[in-house]
């Protein structure tokens, strides 16, 4: 996980809306290609789910993560 990883996931947690790659980068000053790539990258680990083509929502295990629990894979 980068940093910007962890921005993607607090917009999605604090909307709790699902949400294209364009709007979550205008919201946290990135351009749309790098969230797209990153959400691409979270999604294979299973923090965010793909809606439709084009629009996120936060997944259960990106909730957790969050929320500063542990999820698999993790040490927290």
């Amino acid at each position: 996980m980068v940093p910007l990883d962890d921005e993607i996931l607090e917009v999605l947690y604090s909307t709790r809306l699902v949400l294209t790659p364009a709007v979550i980068a205008y919201n946290i000053e990135y351009s749309r290609e790098e969230v797209n790539r990153r959400l691409r990258r979270l999604e294979s680990e299973g923090m965010v789910e793909r809606v439709q083509r084009g629009k996120y929502q936060l997944s259960e295990r990106g909730k957790r993560y969050v929320d500063g629990h542990p999820v698999s894979g993790e040490s927290n």
